[in-house]
C-alpha cells in the first residue's frame, strides 16, 4: 500500500516518462527512483531513501528549490529533459497539497537568465520531411526569434551545413526521419522524436493560423511549402507541450531563403576559427574573439549571427558598410555612444521575459533602466555630429524609449525591491493608499511589539527579557533560565532551550495576529498589484523587442567600426563581378596575436578572377605562411560579405556565393573514415558543389597518401577546377608538390606563387611574403629543427635527402597525357637517367670502338642498377 503523496507522483511521472520529475515538497525539489539514482549522479549530491509504504523505501535525491537552476543546468547538459511540478494548496484545509508539472525543461526551451549563454542564442530547431523537402524551422523564445527554411530532402550535407550555422541546442523531429536522425546523432545535438501522425499539414496551418492570428500562409511565404509548413507546426506544438508561455514571444516567421546568405559548410566553420579555435574549441584565437567588443549581450548575439550567415546580396552589405562608415570617423560620437550602450541591460531576453509572463520585480526595473538610456541615446544620435545612413539610420528611427513603461514601472515598483515575488516591499510607497495603510498597521504592530517588551521590562523586573521571533514558533517573550522563576503566572511557557525559557501573554498573540494579518494581507496585494502591472507591461513587449534589436544593429556597427579604427581595417568595396583584389591583407586573428606579443605582420596582396587568374598554386616551405595566406583571404571576403571593414589596405571583393576549405588533418574513426578519406570526402563534396561565384581554398591535397597518388589526385583536382564546364572558380591551392607548378604552362588561368624564403649559410629566415613563381624546396627538414627533433635524425635525413635530390625526375606530363604511376623510391630515376645519357649520346660522331667502349659502360651501369633494385626490394 502505497502512500497518497507516492500515488501522486507516479502519476505524474507517467505523464512525463522521459523527463527527470522535480516534485516539490515544502523548500525542495525532490526526485525518486531512477531519476534520483540520475540526479545523485550527475549533480553530485547524496543519495538517499524515504518511506513510501509499509515496509517500502525508494531512492530519494533532493535539491533545495531556490537553486534548483543550477541542477537542471547540469542535467541539461548530460541530455537529460526536467519535468518540474509545483505545490499548490487545495481549498479543503488538511487535504493532500496538490501538484502539477508547470513546465518541461529541455535545452532549446530553457528561459532562465542564468542558463543562457548572453553571447549566442539558444534555438529549438524543428524538421520535417515532406514532397522531395526538408523543412527546417528553429525559434528562440529567448529572444523572440522564428525562422524557417527548406533544404532538398536528400541533401544530408546541406542538413549538417545548416544545422552548423543554426547552431541549435535542441532537435526535434518525426520518428520515421532516420536521415535527419543520423545527421543530428553524428553532430551530437540533443534531440527529440514524434510520431509521424502528430503533425499533419492541416493541423500546421491551424496552429499557424492560432498562434499569429492569421487567416493564409501568404505573409509567411509558405504558401506551397509544406515540409516548411509543416517543421513551423512541429515547432510550435512542442513548444506548446513544453513551455505554453513561452511561445507568446515569437511573434513573427521569417522565410530564410539560401540564396541570401554566403553558404558556409560546418567544415569551413571549423577550419576558418570563425567562432572556436579548430583544436581546442575556445573562442580565443577565433575571429569572433578579435572582433567582439560589442557592449551588450544582444550586440554579441547579433554579431554572432551574421559571421556565421554572411551576406550575398550586395546591396544588403553596402547598407551595412555604410553604417559602419558612418562612426568610422566620428570617434567622440561613437565612444559617447557606445558608452550608453554598456549601461543597457539585455533587452532583448527581458522584454522576452515580459512577453511570457515571467519577469520580476528587479528585470522590470532593469526596463526602465534601459529605457531611461534608450533615451538618452536618441538625444546623442540626433545632436552629435553625425550623418547616418544605411544600417544606422535605419536602426536610429526604430529606436523607441517607451517613456510610458518606465514611468509606468518607476510609479509601481520600489527602488529596492526584493528579487523575488514572494517577500514584501515590491511596490513603491504612494503607489496604492490601501497597501500604505496596510503596511502602516504592520509598522504600527511592531511598534507595539517594541512597546510591550519595555513594558514587561519594567512589570517584571527582568531586564534581559526579550522579545523574539522565528518561522516555526512565532513571536514570544524570552527569558534566561536563571531568571525563570521570576515570571508572572500570567506567562504561558512556549518552548524550552538550554540557556533559556520562551513565553506567549494573550496580549503578545493578539498583537501576533495582527502583524501576520497585515503581512499576509500585504503580500497578497503587492502580488495582485504586481500581476496587473505585469499583464499592462506585456502589452508593450513587441515595442521592447523592436528597440532592443535596433540597439543591437547600433552596437554592432560601433563595435566593427571601433575595431576598424584601432586596427587599421579599411571599407572594402562588393560588387557583382568575378574579381578578388586585396591589397596588403592580413590575416586579422594572427594580427592580433603577434601585436600582442611585440611582433608585425607581414601583408600580402591578392589577385582572382575567374577569367584571368582562376586557380593560384602557393608552394614554399612549411611554417613560412601558406595555411595563413589562404585563411586570411576566405576571412577577408567573409568579413565583407557579413558588413565588416577588412584588414587590408584595399580590398574589391566580387561576390561570394559559397566558402569552400580542404584545410589540416583530422580523421572520424567513430564514422570508421581514415585522415585520408575525410579529406577525399571533403574534395568530392567541393568539386560537387562549387558554382563559378564560389572561392575555393585547398590546403595539401593528396598529402594523406603515397607520392604518386597523391600528386595525381592533386593534379587532377587542379585540373577539374579549370576546365570543368561551368565551374572555374576562384581557388588557392597550397601543396608540397613542386611538380605541380608545371601547370602554368598547361593551364592558362593557373598562376604560380611561392613564399619567400632568405638562406644564411645554413639559417632559413621564412619572410611570409607572397611573391610570383614556384618554390622548389621546402625546408622540411629546418622545420624539423625548430620543432626539436634530435640531430642524429637530422642528419640522417639531410643524407636521405641528397641522395634524392641528386635523381633527376622527371617534370609532370602535359594535362592530357597520362604517365604510368610509380612508388617513388631511392633508386627510381637511375633508369630514367640511363635512358636520358643514351638519348643524348652523339653516335654519327663516333668511331666504331668509341661506340663499343660507352656501350659496355653503360651497361655495366644497367646492371649495377639491376643489382641495388634487387637488393632494395629484399
Amino acid at each position: 500500500m502505497t502512500t497518497p503523496m507516492r500515488r501522486q507522483y507516479l502519476d505524474l511521472k507517467r505523464q512525463h516518462p522521459d523527463a527527470i520529475l522535480f516534485f516539490r515538497l515544502g523548500d525542495f525539489y525532490e526526485t525518486f527512483d531512477a531519476d534520483a539514482e540520475v540526479v545523485a549522479r550527475v549533480c553530485g549530491i547524496t543519495l538517499t531513501s524515504r518511506p513510501v509504504g509499509k515496509d517500502t523505501r525508494v531512492p530519494l535525491a533532493g535539491v533545495p528549490y531556490h537553486s534548483a537552476e543550477g541542477y537542471i543546468a547540469r542535467l541539461l547538459q548530460a541530455g537529460y529533459r526536467v519535468a518540474v511540478a509545483e505545490q499548490s494548496p487545495d481549498d479543503d484545509e488538511g487535504s493532500l497539497m496538490q501538484r502539477q508539472v508547470v513546465r518541461v525543461v529541455t535545452p532549446g526551451t530553457i528561459t532562465e537568465e542564468g542558463m543562457l549563454s548572453p553571447q549566442s542564442n539558444n534555438y529549438l530547431a524543428a524538421l520535417v520531411r515532406e514532397g522531395g523537402h526538408l523543412g527546417l524551422a528553429y525559434a528562440d523564445i529567448s529572444t523572440g526569434e522564428f525562422c524557417v527554411e527548406e533544404l532538398p530532402s536528400g541533401d544530408e550535407p546541406a542538413l549538417r551545413d545548416a544545422l552548423a550555422r543554426v547552431q541549435p541546442a535542441e532537435c526535434v523531429l518525426l520518428q520515421d526521419d532516420s536521415p535527419s536522425w543520423a545527421v543530428i546523432q553524428s553532430m551530437s545535438i540533443p534531440a527529440t522524436r514524434r510520431e509521424s501522425w502528430c503533425i499533419s499539414h492541416e493541423h500546421a496551418v491551424e496552429l499557424i493560423f492560432s498562434h499569429f492570428g492569421a487567416t493564409t500562409l501568404v505573409p509567411f511565404a509558405l504558401e506551397d511549402r509544406p515540409a516548411a509548413t509543416r517543421a513551423v507546426g512541429l515547432c510550435l506544438l512542442y513548444l506548446a507541450e513544453t513551455q505554453p508561455a513561452a511561445s507568446r514571444t515569437l511573434a513573427a516567421l521569417r522565410m530564410v531563403t539560401r540564396t541570401e546568405h554566403l553558404q558556409l559548410d560546418a567544415t569551413a566553420q571549423r577550419t576558418l576559427e570563425l567562432t572556436e579555435t579548430a583544436r581546442s574549441g575556445v573562442a580565443g584565437g577565433s575571429l569572433l574573439k578579435v572582433l567582439d567588443q560589442t557592449a551588450t549581450p544582444m550586440g554579441a548575439r547579433l554579431l554572432r549571427r551574421r559571421l556565421l550567415q554572411p551576406l550575398a546580396r550586395a546591396e544588403e552589405i553596402e547598407r551595412r558598410l555604410d553604417g559602419v562608415d558612418c562612426f568610422f570617423g566620428q570617434d567622440t560620437a561613437r565612444s559617447r555612444v557606445r558608452e550608453i550602450l554598456r549601461q543597457v541591460p539585455d533587452l532583448e531576453r527581458l522584454g522576452a521575459r515580459l512577453s511570457q509572463g515571467s519577469v520580476t520585480p528587479r528585470s522590470a526595473l532593469s526596463i526602465a533602466a534601459a529605457c531611461r538610456r534608450v533615451t538618452s541615446l536618441i538625444r546623442v544620435l540626433a545632436t552629435a555630429d553625425l550623418s547616418l545612413k544605411g544600417e544606422a539610420d535605419e536602426a536610429a528611427r526604430a529606436l523607441d524609449d517607451c517613456a510610458d513603461v518606465a514611468e509606468a514601472i518607476e510609479a509601481a515598483v520600489a527602488p529596492d525591491a526584493p528579487a523575488t515575488l514572494n517577500s514584501p516591499g515590491i511596490i513603491r510607497p504612494g503607489y496604492s493608499a490601501e497597501l500604505d495603510r496596510i503596511v502602516e498597521r504592520a509598522t504600527g504592530a511592531r511598534r507595539l511589539l517594541a512597546e510591550l517588551e519595555e513594558r514587561e521590562r519594567q512589570r517584571t523586573g527582568l531586564k534581559a527579557l526579550r522579545v523574539g521571533h522565528n518561522n516555526v514558533f512565532g513571536y514570544y517573550l524570552e527569558v534566561p533560565r536563571a531568571q525563570a522563576a521570576r515570571v508572572p503566572p500570567d506567562y504561558v511557557r512556549k518552548q524550552t532551550l538550554v540557556s533559556a525559557e520562551r513565553y506567549f501573554t494573550e496580549e503578545l498573540k493578539t498583537l501576533e495576529a495582527d502583524v501576520y494579518g497585515a503581512q499576509e494581507r500585504r503580500l497578497a496585494l503587492e502580488r495582485e498589484l504586481w500581476d496587473d502591472l505585469a499583464r499592462r507591461l506585456a502589452a508593450h513587449a513587441a515595442r521592447l523587442l523592436a528597440t532592443s534589436r535596433a540597439l543591437a544593429v547600433l552596437d554592432v556597427l560601433t563595435t566593427l567600426a571601433e575595431v576598424a579604427r584601432v586596427y587599421g581595417y579599411c571599407r572594402p568595396e562588393v560588387n557583382n563581378s568575378d574579381r578578388i583584389e586585396i591589397r596588403e591583407g592580413r590575416h586579422p586573428v594572427v594580427e592580433r596575436s603577434l601585436t600582442f606579443h611585440r611582433r608585425s605582420f607581414v601583408p600580402n596582396d591578392t589577385e582572382l578572377s575567374n577569367s584571368e587568374e582562376a586557380i593560384l598554386i602557393l608552394t614554399g616551405p612549411n611554417m613560412a605562411g601558406k595555411s595563413t595566406y589562404l585563411r586570411q583571404v576566405a576571412l577577408i571576403v567573409l568579413m565583407a560579405q557579413a558588413g565588416s571593414f577588412v584588414p587590408a589596405a584595399e580590398a574589391r571583393i566580387g561576390l561570394v556565393d559559397r566558402i569552400f576549405t580542404r584545410i589540416g588533418a583530422q580523421d572520424e574513426l567513430a564514422a570508421g573514415q581514415s585522415t585520408f578519406m575525410v579529406e577525399m570526402i571533403e574534395v568530392a563534396s567541393i568539386l560537387r558543389q562549387a558554382t563559378p561565384r564560389s572561392l575555393v581554398i585547398l590546403d595539401e591535397v593528396g598529402r594523406g597518401t603515397s607520392t604518386y597518388d597523391g600528386m595525381a589526385i592533386a593534379r587532377a583536382v587542379v585540373e577539374h577546377l579549370h576546365n570543368s564546364p561551368g565551374l572555374g572558380c576562384r581557388t588557392l591551392f597550397a601543396t608540397h608538390y613542386h611538380e605541380l607548378t608545371d601547370l602554368e604552362q598547361y593551364l592558362p588561368r593557373v598562376r604560380n606563387y611561392n613564399v619567400a624564403v632568405a638562406e644564411e649559410s645554413d639559417r632559413v629566415v621564412f619572410l611570409h611574403r607572397i611573391v610570383r613563381g614556384g618554390a622548389d624546396r621546402s625546408y622540411g627538414i629546418h622545420v624539423a629543427r625548430l620543432a626539436g627533433v634530435p640531430m642524429p635524425v637530422l642528419e640522417r635525413a639531410a643524407e636521405v635527402l641528397g641522395v634524392l635530390e641528386a635523381q633527376t625526375q622527371q617534370p609532370t606530363a602535359p594535362p592530357l597525357l597520362t604517365p604510368s604511376a610509380r612508388q617513388l623510391g631511392l633508386f627510381s630515376s637511375a633508369a630514367d637517367s640511363l635512358v636520358r645519357e643514351l638519348a643524348q649520346l652523339p653516335v654519327e660522331a663516333m668511331t666504331p670502338i668509341e661506340a663499343l667502349n660507352h656501350l659496355d659502360i653503360l651497361r655495366k651501369q644497367a646492371r649495377a642498377t639491376t643489382s641495388q633494385a634487387g637488393q632494395k626490394r629484399r
